[in-house]
């Protein structure tokens, strides 16, 4: 529930990038000198529609972090995954506050908006590692696992992963500060090759290892999605070529290239994790071999 509030959120926050609605709410933490939470519906119209759900729907993303980190604490064994649960609640502080200080300051509105932008992904990636790490899956292991060259596949998926980060951020770039289209291009192009190595290094030997395999494939599908968002963004936004519904276009296709970006991200967190499970699955199954001899004994 966390992890998909905080997708929503991300969305909502591309809405507000895109419509221009950042500075429809002027002040903060008020809304029009209202409480946040008792604002009239009826005057949510326009910008203030846009950015005032995104206040609301962040609220509710920081009552559900704190309530998993509880949940983590009093019900996790897992030293990692309670841990993380803290450090998602200092996160969504930071981030709420983050949020607001784009919107007083305003002579450094910019920057702390790509912050803002930036840091919403690395949370949700943290939500998406948690919710991996309270999975059945990684409480459960198998008697035996056998995957070659773990060691290229987790160089792989790390470099990926952060290949993606960065894209995002020259993505963020590009929207509020201009004129990085060069770097994000050229990202772009060394996140398609990392991908398509990544893919042929699971494939080629371990296409039957479907905690691999699964998530490649879902990484490949979203890439091919990103290039074409990324390509009808950069002809509607930087070329004079007409598109059909051109404003719904403006709107939809950096949104959901946003979203898109944020899922790849999430996706090269799993596999990312599940590749540095292997060695621990790999020594599990000698270990119970050779229990399983001195009981014979």
């Amino acid at each position: 529930m966390t992890a998909a509030s905080t997708l929503l959120l991300i969305f909502v926050g591309g809405l507000v990038t895109n419509t221009g609605a950042g500075l429809a709410v002027p002040d903060w933490p008020t809304t029009f000198g209202y409480n946040m939470f008792l604002y009239p519906w009826s005057q949510m119209v326009g910008g203030i529609f846009y950015e005032h759900s995104h206040r609301l729907i962040g609220s509710i993303v920081g009552l559900l972090t704190i309530v998993l980190a509880t949940l983590l604490w009093v019900k996790e064994s897992s030293r990692t995954a309670r841990w993380l649960g803290v450090t998602a609640v200092g996160a969504v502080i930071i981030q709420g506050v983050l949020g607001g200080l784009r919107v007083i300051l305003i002579s450094v509105g910019n920057e702390l908006a790509l912050t803002h932008g930036l840091f919403a992904q690395a949370f949700f990636a943290l939500t998406a590692s948690l919710v991996v790490l309270t999975s059945a899956e990684w409480t459960h292991r198998p008697r035996q696992v056998v995957v070659a060259d773990t060691g290229a596949i987790k160089r792989l998926c790390l470099l990926t992963t952060g290949c993606v980060y960065i894209q995002i951020f020259f993505g963020g770039m590009l929207t509020h500060i201009g004129d990085w289209i060069l770097a994000h291009l050229v990202c772009a192009a060394l996140v398609t090759f990392l991908v398509w190595r990544l893919a042929i290094r699971i494939f080629t030997p371990h296409s039957d290892q479907m905690k691999l395999a699964q998530p490649v494939t879902l990484l490949i599908g979203l890439l091919v999605l990103q290039l074409l968002l990324g390509l009808g963004s950069y002809v509607n936004r930087f070329t004079s070529v007409e598109i059909p519904y051109a404003a719904f276009a403006q709107l939809a296709l950096p949104t959901t290239h946003r979203i898109t970006g944020a899922l790849m991200l999430a996706v090269c967190i799993v596999l990312t994790l599940r590749a540095y499970r292997l060695p621990a699955l790999r020594q599990a199954a000698p270990s119970q071999g050779l229990l399983a001899e001195r009981v014979r004994a």
